[in-house]
């Protein structure tokens, strides 16, 4: 099944902007392959303002976010692959989303199925013990 991640970072983002406020997205700037400029981390993470006022060409696929944005009044380019975004929240009242911290497959790296386990059955596995949601402000 396919990563929910970049659904919900478009409709977060949509959901944002419709209620006339200032998307952000938390970011891992060390993840491999994201393209941020240099010098405006902080502890491995970049906020950004995604905003429509904000970026131009602004692109949101299952891989990845990129626009083109201006950072200390200099333009920037730049790709942000949907693995690496942390988070998405509006400025002005701090609702959004947190996302769990993915580590990067290598290039090369493929899952394959496990022959040893048996095929799964029409019926959902039920989750054991209580749900484990919070609610970020």
């Amino acid at each position: 099944m396919n990563s929910s991640r970049p659904y919900l970072v478009r409709a977060l983002y949509e959901w944002i902007v419709d209620n006339d406020c200032t998307p952000h997205m938390l970011v891992n700037s060390e993840y491999p392959s994201v393209q941020v400029p240099q010098g405006f981390a902080s502890d491995g993470q970049i906020v950004l303002n995604v905003s429509p006022a904000a970026v131009r060409h602004l692109h949101m696929d299952n891989e990845a976010v990129s626009f083109e944005g201006r950072f200390g009044g200099v333009p920037h380019t730049l790709f942000v692959p949907i693995a690496s975004i942390l988070g998405i929240y509006a400025r002005e009242n701090g609702q959004g989303m947190v996302f769990d911290l993915e580590s990067p497959l290598e290039d090369d790296e493929e899952i394959e199925p496990d022959d040893d386990v048996p095929p799964p059955d029409n019926e959902p596995p039920r989750p054991s013990g209580r749900p484990s949601l919070k609610v970020v402000k």
